[in-house]
């Protein structure tokens, strides 16, 4: 006779099988600010019988707590969790919840309605199959309204509900939902939204969620919960799209076996199936498709697998594996609507790192072309893009990538970019095409190189980068160095932060962007110079670690010597030579190093010099010292 633990251990297995085999809709609330998002979730998590006592409970004393009037429960408590939440009455974080019926499961991000959090509606946004838009009955379209179907748009969203809430505000009325609903299909034809659907909703009284509510006795339409349920999750179409395997990592465990593993992102492959590696455009056949499980003769659209190829090509995480028909495309400069989620702006010419797919590459934005206002949808020029901006953008990258336009692929098309000294992701943005210039311009071979240039000035080129506070020494000590290198015969130049900007940069002023961009060109003539065989001193405020690290990207290991030139403001100010401090005191220069506009601080220079501690000369003769021991002079 079975014991009740087997009968209720068999009921569990029987309940997990069951859910296992079901398929997973992902989707979106978005909308203005109260118009009800959490609330429905509360709501669907609710009508799916998945709260437990002690939930309602909690729920129910919470509800009071808070003022809900009568017996009702305030059903967004299941989702605000924050207590910042809970005192404002809104949602501002992205929150995630799962939930299942008979015929599928759901994961639901219930994303914040407020401007300031656009990042955190892109990111909830990033891998939803459809999204519930929310309206207040009451109020109709809102700015927030039109901001958030902007970014559903944009980031390629094919199933849309317009949820019209509150409809009990309104008496439930006919021509007030339609009313809306017109307004909304004029306002989504600019926007290329086109699988729309209208349901009028209660999500607090329940009206149209899980049943035809009998308040609304002329729609007749599907409730939220049967369009949930049937709603089309188009993998058939990633199947029938051209083949794309990332390569996560190369996979050799012995010397008789050499894989290539990944998740299959788009198409269908099988062995001797040709195939095209992106960005090298090396081709091979498929000869084993090897899972854990065993090998398959077929596999497709959100397998991850191991490619065995018949030939010995060259391959490396990041690269893409193509069909031979319909490779992904390759370039080094692209068009790119970027989305902005960090606090400091982005500023073109600043460098960042690229996650494309598995492909990891230095990056930097080269112009924003302009910048969209998401309230108004007009186009704005900007020098720069602040937090939750979104803009128009070239992109350049320092090696070819293999990529898809975003419209075509979300997985071969989406990129993030990440701060490069912290490792933070600060964007995303989608790829739109190839510039045609990163198609026709090429590196041109020639037969006299840098190690060539070099060995006929007998000196191992270098650069040597003075960076510090205005009046620090930089420009004194540099000069007196470069005296000394020339007079032991050593091939040089000095670049100077105030001689450049006479010339080559005198179209730049002091802003942060056009600091970036100062030291972005004059890394660039550094490179030029060292590939040329000489030794180039370096001596500018420089005050971002990231471009310093650009500058020193630039060159090979050994190549850049930076080289903080230390000393305290109280004494910069003191000595002054300029007199540009007391300027920056009286208001007079803006943006002005120290004063109200940040430096930092180089955090493991090469070489140190605490100037407020040694004269001109003693810097000097430590700078050479350490040359020497770098081997770089004798």
């Amino acid at each position: 006779m079975a014991h009740a633990s087997d009968l209720i251990a068999d009921d569990i297995d029987q309940y997990l099988q069951s859910h296992e085999h079901k398929g997973l809709l992902r989707f979106i609330t978005c909308g203005s600010v109260d118009d009800g998002k959490s609330t429905l979730i509360g709501r669907l998590l609710f009508e799916s019988k998945l709260l437990f006592e002690d939930q309602l409970a909690s729920i129910e004393a919470e509800s009071k707590k808070f003022g809900t009037q009568g017996d009702e429960l305030d059903l967004a408590l299941l989702v605000d969790g924050l207590a910042a939440e809970r005192e404002q009455g809104i949602t501002i974080d992205v929150a995630y919840r799962f939930f299942s019926t008979d015929k599928r499961k759901f994961i639901v991000a219930d994303t914040p309605g407020h401007e300031q959090y656009t990042r955190n509606m892109v990111t909830g946004a990033s891998n939803a199959d459809a999204a519930i838009l929310m309206v207040d009955a009451r109020y109709g379209i809102q700015t927030q309204t039109r901001r958030h179907s902007f970014l559903m748009a944009l980031m390629g969203m094919r199933h849309v509900v317009v949820a019209v809430n509150k409809m009990d505000l309104v008496d439930y009325s006919e021509e007030r939902f339609n009313a809306i609903a017109d307004e909304y299909r004029a306002f989504a034809e600019q926007l290329g939204l086109e699988s729309i659907t209208f349901i009028p909703l209660s999500a607090l009284k329940g009206d149209n969620i899980t049943a035809h509510s009998a308040n609304t006795p002329w729609y007749h339409g599907t409730t939220l919960m049967g369009y949930l349920e049937t709603v089309e999750v188009d993998d058939e179409a990633l199947q029938r799209a051209p083949l794309r395997m990332p390569v996560q990592w190369v996979n050799r465990p012995n010397l008789d076996f050499r894989g290539f593993s990944g998740m299959i992102t788009s198409g269908v492959v099988k062995p001797g199936d040709e195939i095209r590696v992106q960005p090298s455009g090396t081709s091979s056949r498929v000869s084993r498709i090897y899972t854990f499980d065993g090998d398959l003769d077929e596999a497709v659209a959100g397998q991850s697998v191991t490619l065995l190829l018949e030939d010995e090509i060259d391959i490396s995480r990041g690269d893409v594996i193509s069909g031979i028909e319909q490779p992904a495309q390759t370039a080094d400069q692209f068009e790119t609507t970027i989305v902005w989620m960090h606090d400091e702006p982005l500023l073109p010419g600043r460098p960042y790192l690229m996650k494309l797919g598995t492909q990891l590459v230095s990056a930097t934005v080269t112009d924003i072309k302009y910048q969209i206002n998401v309230n108004t949808l007009e186009h704005t020029a900007s020098k720069q893009l602040e937090l939750n901006g979104i803009g128009v953008c070239t992109l350049s990258v320092n090696k070819a990538v293999a990529f898809d336009a975003f419209d075509q692929s979300q997985d071969t098309g989406g990129f993030i970019l990440i701060d490069r000294m912290t490792y933070n992701t600060v964007g995303a943005g989608m790829l739109h095409f190839a510039l045609r210039r990163s198609q026709n311009i090429h590196m041109q071979h020639v037969d006299i190189d840098k190690q060539v240039r070099a060995s006929a000035k007998h000196q191992k080129p270098a650069v040597l980068w003075f960076t510090g506070l205005s009046g620090a020494g930089k420009s004194s000590i540099a000069n007196l160095v470069e005296k000394r290198l020339y007079a032991q015969g050593q091939h040089t130049y000095l670049l100077d932060g105030d001689n450049v900007r006479h010339g080559l940069n005198r179209d730049l002023g002091f802003t942060d962007a056009d600091r970036v961009e100062n030291i972005r060109r004059v890394s660039e003539v550094a490179r030029l110079m060292v590939d040329a065989g000489l030794i180039v001193l370096s001596a500018f405020i420089s005050p971002f670690r990231s471009e310093r690290q650009l500058a020193r990207d630039l060159l090979d290991d050994g190549e850049f010597i930076e080289i903080h030139v230390d000393a305290p403001l109280d004494v910069v100010e003191a000595r002054d030579p300029k007199g540009l401090y007391k300027k920056a005191r009286r208001g007079e220069l803006k943006n002005f190093t120290g004063i109200d506009s940040d430096y930092e601080t180089p955090e493991g220079p090469e070489i140190h010099l605490q100037t407020a501690k040694m004269s001109t000369e003693e810097a000097a003769d430590v700078v050479m010292a350490a040359l020497r021991e770098r081997g770089l002079i004798s």
